[in-house]
């Protein structure tokens, strides 16, 4: 790895700790800067997952105001850490085509649940409106489904998570916001072990990409605690519909 190698790595890192944070789907930033370095596609994905953790991080103590109460995080934090375990399995020891054509349509489905969230209420039913027990399983739903997509991929994952959780829980979108950086941390922290004992990592784009990461990730969630919830939403769709749009044009390339 040279100068400019560096550079480039450094300058991926600290746009996507800044977008995952706000709207999640930094790793379309860093995945490619990988690639462009030289490193396989597999390689790159698992390096890539392991070096965006630090970010996480410092998204959940940017956004520690908007955070829910402790017994609330610990019912999500099992469910997120199996699922992503899950994710993390499947992408070892499958092959990855199939997956790369379905990834655009989930970011794409869960870019119009959430621009289309007060309609889709109208149709399933306000969270208010459900019962505890349906609540709470469409909730660790949610959880599993996007943990199980995180440790498979993860880009757009916060895109993903925060459409999810904005559907089933009656709760601000700062809110939803502070819970997904909670959960893409545990799905972050994971990797982490499994790929570093497992993957084919790249250690030196790790270490290079992983502070970049960080800073970004703290100023990105304090920018996203001033943002409107209107402002937050649209940001969002638009660049989930961005990144879907950009998958897709990859997978069928």
């Amino acid at each position: 790895m040279d100068l400019s190698d560096a550079a480039l790595l450094v300058s991926a890192g600290l746009a996507a700790g800044t977008v995952n944070a706000v709207a999640g789907g930094g790793s379309l930033i860093t995945f490619p800067a990988l690639i462009a370095i030289g490193l396989p596609p597999v390689s790159a994905n698992v390096s890539n997952s392991v070096a965006v953790c630090p970010g996480y991080l410092a998204s959940v103590a940017g956004s520690r105001k908007d955070l829910p109460d402790r017994r609330t995080l610990a019912k999500l934090v099992p469910t997120a850490a199996v699922g992503v375990v899950a994710g993390c399995v499947l992408l070892l020891a499958t092959p990855s085509r199939a997956f790369e054509l379905v990834v655009p349509f989930l970011v794409l489905g869960a870019t119009a649940v959430l621009a289309f969230q007060d309609r889709l209420r109208r149709l399933v039913g306000h969270p208010t409106e459900l019962s505890p027990r349906r609540r709470t399983l469409s909730v660790q739903l949610v959880v599993a489904v996007g943990a199980v997509y995180g440790g498979y991929f993860g880009a757009a994952l916060g895109v993903m998570l925060v459409a999810g959780l904005a559907l089933v829980t009656d709760e601000t979108l700062a809110r939803v916001s502070a819970i997904k950086n909670v959960l893409s941390a545990v799905v972050g922290l994971t990797t982490v072990v499994v790929f570093g004992l497992f993957g084919p990592m790249n250690w030196a784009a790790v270490a290079v990409i992983a502070p970049a990461t960080l800073v970004g990730g703290y100023l990105g969630a304090r920018l996203a605690r001033r943002l409107p919830s209107a402002v937050l939403r649209a940001v969002i769709v638009i660049f989930g519909t961005t990144i879907g749009l950009i998958l897709l044009y990859r997978a069928l390339a």
